[in-house]
């Protein structure tokens, strides 16, 4: 999914998340219900739109729009959807712009009937499978795929609806070895639930039971929130379906896991598991790894919240420096609050995070957060610390450098805005006011997931790409592949 500009206010505003998907085959079961409670447990994967669609076994009804969950959805909506099951999407765009038209779930033709569809992840083809679906169908697709999506998850509907086959799964299995990239799909017809997972598996996506029925769920938290049991990863390169007979798998590729290493770092939640790995237990060893990899002389640890606590409370314990809570988060700034000039975005930082002067004062602090990017987060935040009187303020982050531009559902921001690309640590440390920086080294980051190296894609931080890309290309708003995985 790609483009958008970034929410300069937000404290995000370096590296934003992708996409949620959940989907639910329950008949007897308020659907749109168990649907609600799963995108609010996905709420942090995206908060620019959110959409249910439901079937009733006879036609399939979408209900979507702009905004966090709790503002989307109301009970009237939810009551008006019916049915035995449903598919949902959360979406921050990474393709395509933040508009209505773009929300998720897509509704296409089918074999049979309709195809409701929603995706987490980025195609790195998108634009070549819609020259090729344009050169059969004979009609103009940009901007008009999905309802006017412009998305990348509109040519996967369209490539599924302009197959010839006879059931959406045989249409599934003729269309899913064309994409590129990465993607996570939860889809219904009228009758079926299926989902389908990239052969890299580089997002999460799990299946979990019901009583009486199925869900599917891109982080297994959200299968807590609704009450049903985690019976497994999809694996990459499979494809489900779920109905009256329960559950068929096959699949449609073999698979090679380089499943994203910054699901780990930042994206998911940390009561999430992903390949048996609790998240939020690897975030804490890397934040006691880099305690030894990067010790600081210092009265207090504090985290940026709320993604660098884990990190921070593991680094407290290894330095046996003592952790306390030195920045107050207001939950309640969206990610919709844009200043144009530089005095602005300073202040809608200061909305975001608060100091606690007493706390911070005369103290040698260590601050840790989960990445740099740009550079400007940190830059606003070491200077908000020592405005709140901190002796020193040492930055250290549990992440390596940010060097590469991520094609697979990070929208990161290109190489030329990344600032360890352009710097050495120490004029990066320079440019954002920090006593000292340092950052993880990607041995310890991927020893602390505990997952096999293998089997983690590393890309952003190593330039090492489970596909091959074409750098140039992308700068031209181009596909990212190489013409050799044409």
């Amino acid at each position: 999914m790609g483009g958008d500009g970034r929410l300069s206010a937000d404290l995000r505003e370096e590296r934003q998340d992708e996409c949620g998907v959940f989907g639910v085959w329950a008949p007897g079961e308020d659907v749109s219900h168990l649907a609600y409670f799963g995108l609010y447990a996905l709420q942090h994967r995206g908060t620019q739109a959110a959409g249910i669609a439901t079937s009733n076994g006879k036609q399939i009804l979408v209900y979507k729009d702009m905004g966090l969950v709790s503002q989307v959805f109301s009970e009237d909506s939810l009551g008006a959807l019916k049915g035995h099951l449903a598919v949902a999407h959360v979406r921050y765009a990474t393709q395509g712009a933040a508009t209505w038209r773009n929300a998720q779930p897509t509704l296409g033709p089918a074999a049979g009937g309709t195809l409701a569809l929603s995706h987490n992840g980025n195609l790195i083809n998108a634009r070549s499978l819609m020259a090729e679906l344009e050169a059969v169908t004979h009609a103009d697709l940009s901007g008009s795929l999905g309802c006017g999506s412009s998305t990348d998850t509109a040519v996967i509907t369209a490539l599924l609806g302009a197959s010839r086959a006879d059931t959406v799964w045989e249409a599934a299995l003729e269309s899913l070895p064309r994409l590129r990239g990465a993607f996570s799909l939860v889809f219904a017809d009228e009758q079926r639930l299926y989902a389908a997972r990239d052969p890299f598996g580089f997002r999460p996506l799990v299946l979990g039971e019901l009583e009486g029925g199925y869900a599917l769920a891109s982080e297994s938290a959200a299968l807590d929130i609704i009450g049903a049991k985690l019976l497994r990863e999809i694996e990459p390169g499979e494809l489900i379906s779920i109905g009256d007979e329960g559950i068929t798998s096959t699949h449609f590729a073999p698979a090679t896991p380089r499943g994203c290493v910054f699901e780990y770092v930042y994206l998911s939640r940390p009561d999430t598991a992903i390949a048996g790995q609790p998240v939020g237990a690897a975030r804490t060893e890397m934040g006691r790894v880099l305690a030894r990899e990067h010790p600081a002389d210092a009265d207090l640890v504090i985290a940026t919240p709320d993604s660098g606590t884990p990190a921070a409370i593991g680094y407290a314990q290894a330095s046996g420096i003592p952790f306390a809570q030195g920045l107050v988060k207001n939950a309640y700034v969206g990610r919709t609050f844009i200043q144009p000039t530089q005095r602005m975005r300073q202040l809608g930082i200061r909305l975001k995070l608060n100091p606690l002067r007493e706390v911070i004062g005369g103290q040698r602090i260590v601050v840790v957060d989960d990445s740099i990017v740009r550079g400007n987060t940190q830059r606003a935040l070491v200077a908000m610390l020592r405005e709140a009187g901190a002796a020193e303020v040492h930055v250290r982050i549990s992440s390596p450098p940010v060097l590469w531009p991520c094609y697979f559902g990070i929208d990161f921001a290109s190489r030329d805005e990344l600032i360890a690309a352009q710097e050495s640590v120490d004029e990066i440390c320079q440019s954002i006011g920090a006593d000292t920086l340092g950052f993880i080294s990607t041995d310890g980051m991927l020893d602390a997931t505990g997952i096999a190296k293998q089997r983690l894609c590393t890309a952003c931080f190593t330039g090492d790409y489970p596909l091959p890309v074409n750098h140039d290309r992308a700068a031209q708003g181009g596909d990212p592949l190489e013409d050799s995985c044409r």
